[in-house]
């Protein structure tokens, strides 16, 4: 089972984060997952100052239920609320819902496109291959600008966040991937002389005594063959990782010492959201939670000056 994951926001929203996924070989195999919009909803329910958001959700609503649902939400439970968004990985998964043919890219696009019309109180008319529908409108609007961030840490998916939204989200990415990355998101952003988006990443945490205790909680094997399959993260000079230090910045692991380094060398890279994916704790995530929301976050509350200023 997926729980959501807590997560760091610059700008002081802390907040919980549920992600859609399937298991990719390094984590447990239990596929159970909980509806995004209805966990982010109860969990706003027995908290008090959570920001919220969905890192990532894919084309399966029909854009009306999604603007309404993020809408319904907002209203509700009266926080900011951060839209990640993708396009899926697996092709079954919309062959299921009669999609298996879809450029889910361009669907994810206008779906957004729609929500973003309907958010702002607009009246629409939409006619398209997708979608056809008139004089409709949205009651309630969001009570706060929502941030659509574009998940995906290949060099399509930084600039299709560079084009179409207000953050690019990665995922799992290592520093030197996401240093390279960044530095082409800022160059993109200059040439359509656009500020720069928002950047964010999902690292893989494990808080322990040590960071040899941490990353034996970890499946290692695991984590080395994922990040081997990625075809855009920069390898080490031997072409290939063969050790679990060599994937820093996709993982997080050690004492809160250690976190805390690992959270600052992200703000010092600029990055406005960090997502900590405990999916390899969970038979202590709870305790993880407390140890996060204690000993590391209020010791990064605020980003360094060099990455505030950029």
């Amino acid at each position: 089972m997926h729980l959501p994951s807590w997560a760091w926001h610059r700008h002081g929203n802390d907040g919980d984060t549920p992600a859609v996924f399937h298991p990719h070989g390094m984590e447990g195999t239990d596929r159970t997952f909980v509806e995004p919009f209805i966990t982010l909803t109860f969990l706003a329910g027995v908290t008090d100052k959570i920001g919220l958001g969905a890192a990532t959700i894919i084309p399966f609503r029909h854009p009306i239920l999604m603007a309404y649902s993020v809408a319904s939400m907002s209203w509700i439970t009266r926080r900011t609320f951060d839209l990640g968004i993708g396009a899926g990985t697996f092709d079954h998964e919309f062959a299921v819902i009669g999609q298996a043919d879809e450029d889910r890219v361009q669907m994810m696009k206008e779906q957004v496109l729609i929500a973003r019309r309907l958010w702002s109180g607009e009246t629409i008319e939409w006619n398209s291959e997708r979608y056809a529908f008139s004089d409709v409108d949205l009651k309630p609007q969001p009570l706060h600008p929502v941030p659509v961030w574009w998940g995906g840490a290949t060099p399509a998916a930084a600039r299709l966040a560079v084009d179409f939204c207000e953050g690019w989200l990665p995922g799992r990415i290592t520093f030197p991937t996401y240093k390279v990355r960044t530095n082409k998101i800022r160059e993109m952003c200059a040439a359509q002389s656009k500020p720069m988006i928002m950047t964010g990443a999902v690292p893989v945490t494990s808080i322990d005594d040590s960071y040899k205790s941490a990353t034996e909680r970890m499946n290692v094997p695991g984590l080395i063959k994922n990040a081997n399959a990625q075809k855009f993260w920069i390898k080490p000079k031997s072409g290939e990782f063969t050790s679990i230090e060599e994937l820093d910045g996709s993982i997080l692991a050690g004492t809160p010492d250690d976190i805390v380094k690992g959270v600052q060398r992200y703000q010092e890279l600029g990055c406005d959201l960090l997502i900590f994916d405990f999916r390899m704790r969970f038979p202590d995530y709870l305790e993880q939670i407390e140890i996060l929301a204690k000993e590391v976050l209020p010791r990064v509350s605020k980003a360094p000056a060099a990455a505030a200023s950029r």
